[in-house]
């Protein structure tokens, strides 16, 4: 971050959308609150700063929090379209507060932002409601294996990605580190995906359940791998066993 020079930090502050991770990172939330949510007041910009140690998801959220109380509903219908990648990433843990009801309302909410055209939005789409989808695990599996045949193949990563045993900047599921075939019918249906983009999603999902189930693992490959797999099951099976092996 610190190779970022000036100016483009600057930029990035005022509400320029990310091109890398790293710019990601570097934004200052209470700056940015600033320039495009003035109408929260100086007391949310305030509470942001005053917390600007905490790590990037709790500011996420904590910047979906201080919105959501100031802003209310009509606050996410404006954020969730706004051209600064954060700021609809904020829009997506707004999502996740609301008291949407059902899970599958929630997910409606987040659909959009999981389709987003910017990499950081998607991300933290699944990161907003993993939390939800952990807790009413049958339902989540069940809504979400119409997405596994979505023409997006961003909506078809949402699927898998969301339900990770383990993931990456979140809390574990443990249903599934324990017995991974709940999920299997999802993986099932993406197993031979075109997309590169889903295909390492499958892949990284196996590899995450290979940590505490890997002869598992090495049966759903096997058996993938069986007879004349598609060259896109080869290379998620070869991805997924990358840690314990064949």
């Amino acid at each position: 971050m610190k190779d970022i020079a000036p100016e483009r930090l600057a930029q990035l502050n005022a509400g320029e959308p990310a091109a890398t991770l790293t710019e990601c990172l570097a934004v200052d939330f209470a700056a940015l609150m600033q320039a495009v949510a003035p109408q929260a007041g100086a007391a949310a910009v305030a509470s942001m700063r005053a917390q600007a140690g905490l790590g990037i998801s709790r500011r996420m959220a904590l910047a979906a929090h201080i919105l959501g109380e100031r802003l209310g509903p009509d606050g996410f219908e404006v954020l969730k379209t706004h051209r600064c990648d954060t700021v609809r990433g904020w829009a997506c843990f707004m999502a996740g507060a609301m008291p949407a009801g059902t899970l599958g309302a929630r997910l409606d909410l987040i659909r959009p932002l999981a389709d987003d055209a910017h990499f950081g939005v998607r991300e933290w789409a699944w990161l907003a409601l993993r939390e939800h989808l952990a807790a009413q695990l049958q339902e989540a599996l069940r809504l979400l294996q119409p997405w596994t045949s979505e023409p997006s193949e961003r909506l078809r990563r949402f699927a898998c990605e969301s339900l990770r045993p383990r993931g990456v900047w979140c809390a574990h599921i443990a249903a599934l580190k324990s017995d991974p075939g709940l999920a299997l019918p999802l993986l099932e249906a993406l197993r031979a995906d075109p997309a590169v983009y889903v295909q390492d999603s499958v892949a990284n999902w196996l590899n995450d359940a290979s940590k505490s189930r890997p002869d598992w693992v090495r049966e759903v490959c096997a058996r993938w791998s069986a007879g004349r797999p598609a060259a896109a099951t080869e290379r998620i099976c070869k991805r997924a066993l990358r840690s314990i092996g064949p």
